[in-house]
Parts: C-alpha cells; structure tokens; sequence
C-alpha cells in the first residue's frame, strides 16, 4: 500500500499529519479522488536532485531509484505496473 493521505485529513490536522507518513518514504496527497501531489522530506528531494543532474540523459531518476535496495514496502513488479497503468490514463486522455 502507499503512503497515501488526503488533502482534506491535511486541511484538518496540519502539516503534522505528513510529517508522520514521511517517516515511511515519500508521501502521496489525494485530493478529488486522484494523487495530485508527492511530499519528500528534504533530504529525498536533494538526492533525486543530485542524482539528476550527475548521471546520463538516457538513465531516468525512476531507473536510480529502482537500482537502491528495497525499503520492503512495493517489489519491483508492482510499482512497474503502477507506472504502466499511469502511462495507459496519459495515452487516454
């Protein structure tokens, strides 16, 4: 499962409620039913950052961040098919 929480769970308990979801990785933000936003913790952001800019152009963040080692949280095949699936509603719209 991802570390989901709705924009309106924020809009009622505060900053503070992403702030404990962040210490399981990056955090989505539902809002209208759809995940619109992703909060990092500083340290993440400056790492995707990093690793942006000092690797190749034909190497993508996604690809860097699949090559670390597993948190346990998602295998490899379902956040692939995550991305599929988002990939599928883009070519739709």
């Amino acid at each position: 499962m991802m570390n989901t929480i709705s924009a309106s769970e924020i809009k009622r308990r505060g900053i503070s409620a992403v702030d404990e979801l962040l210490d399981n990785g990056p955090v989505h933000v539902i809002k209208n039913n759809r995940q619109r936003y992703v909060v990092l913790t500083e340290d993440a952001y400056q790492e995707l950052t990093a690793a942006k800019v000092s690797t190749p152009s034909t190497r993508t963040v996604l690809e860097m961040m699949l090559d670390k080692p597993a948190s346990g949280r998602h295998t490899r095949e379902e956040i692939d098919a995550w991305l599929q699936a988002e990939r599928d509603s883009w070519e739709q719209e």
